[in-house]
């Protein structure tokens, strides 16, 4: 498979764009609490680099512990959580584990943080103010600006992204909004969206599957929200989501077609795109064959 400063505008972000190449996986699987699993998720890590993915991003709130496993179990991999929120790990806690993490493994792991969402976070208060409290405490901590993303999808946060850390890791966008952003960020940040892929050509089956997937986003305001600013309409969002904004935030069909709608991403903007299997099936399951057929159509 084909391969800032803090209080700046600056950005030094190119490094990291080099290390993580165009495409990575994502996923809720490779992050486990349960020490069983560990060899599970290295040799899946390992098979994950040998395949040519030089980056994975961990889902749900993750942490640098998170990512020990797979950084252990392979030679270069870059390893970024998306997201870890603000509101479960305090910043020194965070640094600290950062540069813990940094030592072993230096250069690999990247530091990817947002706000999560009110209806899953008791401490959701004004969000926005919060997450530049927290980057001032990981500057006064010592954690480089160019060593962090921000899960940003209006326009402040990805001003912040821009500003205060090396780029953006957008969460269930399209690629309009990728070009929105790459707008806003200016041409060196990092913009790394995450996009799902439903590896099935039955339109069907496909959006069924999709819709599996999406209807727990659909009632979180921050995404609901953002679609709206993006042109789509409350019925679009009604019913587990209209068969356009499944397309839109979906790459799904033959390979042909799913890499087709990945390359509108990087037309759109993006430098980096973390593809995230969907199977319907369990979300602690490797989809291992279908991160195989992925490397095969990227190549």
């Amino acid at each position: 498979m084909s391969s800032t400063s803090s209080t700046s505008s600056t950005n030094t972000s190119h490094g990291l764009k080099d290390r993580i190449g165009r495409y990575g996986i994502w996923s809720f699987a490779l992050r486990t609490e349960e020490p069983s699993r560990r060899g599970e998720l290295a040799e899946a890590a390992a098979e994950l680099e040998e395949l040519g993915f030089r980056a994975v991003w961990l889902g749900g709130s993750s942490a640098a512990r998170h990512a020990v496993p797979l950084l252990e179990a392979t030679d270069a991999l870059t390893v970024g959580t998306s997201i870890q929120s603000i509101w479960d790990y305090d910043a020194e806690t965070s640094a600290a584990a950062f540069a813990q993490v940094d030592a072993a493994h230096p250069g690999r792991f990247v530091l990817g943080l947002g706000v999560s969402h009110a209806k899953l976070a008791e401490q959701y208060r004004r969000p926005y103010s919060a997450l530049v409290a927290y980057l001032d405490a990981l500057d006064a901590a010592g954690v480089p600006a160019d060593r962090r993303v921000l899960a940003a999808l209006g326009p402040k946060t990805l001003e912040l992204s821009r500003d205060r850390a090396a780029g953006a890791v957008p969460y269930l966008v399209t690629a309009e909004h990728t070009a929105q952003a790459r707008e806003i960020l200016g041409e060196g940040p990092l913009l790394a969206p995450e996009l799902k892929v439903v590896l099935e050509p039955d339109p069907a089956r496909a959006r069924a599957v999709a819709r599996e997937t999406l209807a727990m986003y659909l009632a979180l305001p921050n995404y609901t929200n953002n679609f709206l600013r993006l042109g789509f309409t409350e019925d679009d969002l009604a019913d587990g989501g209209s068969d356009r904004l499944v397309d839109a935030v979906f790459a799904w069909g033959d390979e042909a077609a799913v890499r087709d709608r990945i390359d509108t991403f990087h037309q759109a903007g993006a430098d980096h795109v973390a593809l995230q299997v969907v199977t319907g099936g369990p979300r602690e399951q490797l989809p291992r064959e279908e991160w195989r057929r992925l490397a095969y159509l990227l190549d």
